[in-house]
């Protein structure tokens, strides 16, 4: 869809200026996700058979990168996210073109996310 870098930062920037507001009660330390540069929160929910994600950071780059998770791992049951092959995250270069610490961060978003979902899948929801 984009041809250069700045293109895709810029995407990533406006993603993080549509990411849906957090309940304030989930801002909270149980919720951050640790080995992030930025401050990361993540929630899930079960709802339907469905894990619903909501996320927040105080990095605005960062806070796309949950946005960009959130659509494609959010409303779907807890198996598909599990098993989810997130193969588009090096087929556009994100990668790549992270610092190492915000890399590590991608990472342990994505651990997190397929975490709640073992959680639920083991309670059985």
């Amino acid at each position: 869809m984009f041809d250069d870098w700045l293109e895709k930062y810029n995407y990533l920037i406006e993603l993080g200026k549509t990411l849906p507001v957090i309940d304030e009660k989930f801002r909270t330390d149980q919720f951050l996700i640790s080995g992030c540069q930025s401050k990361v929160w993540l929630h899930a929910a079960i709802k339907e058979g469905k894990v619903i994600f909501t996320g927040d950071s105080d990095a605005i780059i960062t806070k796309g990168i949950v946005n960009l998770l959130i659509r494609v791992l959010s409303d779907e049951k807890p198996d598909d996210v599990i098993h989810a092959e997130l193969d588009f995250i090096n087929r556009i270069g994100l990668n790549e073109h992270l610092s190492p610490t915000r890399s590590n961060g991608l990472s342990a978003m994505i651990r997190q996310m397929k975490l709640y979902a073992t959680v639920f899948k083991m309670k059985g929801a």
